[in-house]
């Protein structure tokens, strides 16, 4: 795949992480960003375009010569990409399996709105719903659990941690991103992209505990409700990072997928946790 690349929402996490490996590879990038100074922090020398993804004019004219069209904004926002891009271009977006989930919000609905925009526009390309990431520069998954276990040498969780977890690193999504680019696709198309394979949140807390030189947490079952209270509390304590009461109903559902899928129309094989860890905690803070 040798066509420029139009990055929307190229100064996120997963946007800028796509454009510096694209540029590592002599692939021609578009950043098309909202905000100069935030693309202008992530230090790469390119000139971007500005375009709030809200404004029809401003996003069509940013993609008007747009071949290869890769969205790294939240799907909600498929629709009016759609509409902004070529009739012709390919197009890659970033939804979330937070679709799934049984604790419907904002996030996972929007992320359903936007994937029936695309499935139903019959345009070409993918939507790829990745589980929970983790990796990126600046990431707040496994750097803040790693920030609350120094805190908290035992664990509350609901169920003891059982349900499953199935965390994909950063240059898994950027590798997911640049083969999706690389297909010729027919019509629009879902697919999960995840790590190799599901396991225990306790068991995963516990990864992070060591990766990140920690001793192994004491984890104990602790009832929903109590824990949803301390949640709430938890942006009043300075030095715990903040909980949101989501994040703790969701420790209470399996997010465990078949990436058999992902394996055969993709063919990458993704980075295994320990050594995704390993890679997240060589400098502190990085990824």
């Amino acid at each position: 795949m040798t066509d420029t690349v139009h990055v929307i929402g190229a100064s996120g996490r997963s946007g800028a992480a796509l454009c510096r490996a694209l540029i590592a590879d002599d692939i021609a990038v578009v950043p098309v960003v909202r905000n100069a100074a935030k693309w202008a922090a992530q230090g790469i020398a390119l000139v971007p375009r500005i375009a709030d993804i809200t404004d029809p004019t401003a996003l069509s004219s940013a993609l008007h010569d747009a071949t290869s069209v890769v969205s790294t904004a939240h799907a909600r926002h498929a629709a009016a990409v759609i509409a902004a891009a070529p009739p012709a271009a390919r197009l890659v977006f970033l939804g979330s399996t937070r679709k799934f989930t049984r604790w419907p919000d904002d996030h996972g609905n929007g992320v359903l709105a936007g994937e029936a925009a695309f499935l139903a526009s019959g345009r070409t390309g993918v939507m790829l719903h990745p589980t929970m990431i983790y990796g990126a520069t600046g990431e707040d998954n496994v750097q803040r659990l790693a920030a609350l276990l120094r805190w908290l040498p035992v664990l509350p969780l609901p169920g003891g941690g059982n349900a499953l977890v199935q965390p994909i690193h950063q240059s898994d999504v950027t590798r997911a991103i640049r083969a999706a680019l690389a297909l010729r696709w027919d019509g629009p198309h879902s697919l999960v992209v995840a790590g190799p394979a599901p396991l225990r949140y306790a068991d995963f807390v516990r990864a992070v505990a060591a990766a990140a030189g920690l001793p192994p947490p004491r984890i104990i079952g602790f009832p929903l409700a109590p824990l949803i209270v301390a949640a709430n509390l938890s942006r009043f304590l300075p030095l715990l990072p903040t909980i949101r009461p989501a994040e703790i109903r969701r420790l209470t559902e399996d997010k465990a997928f078949d990436i058999a899928p992902m394996r055969a129309l993709l063919r990458f094989e993704p980075v295994p946790l320990e050594n995704g860890l390993a890679l997240s905690f060589a400098t502190p803070g990085k990824a």
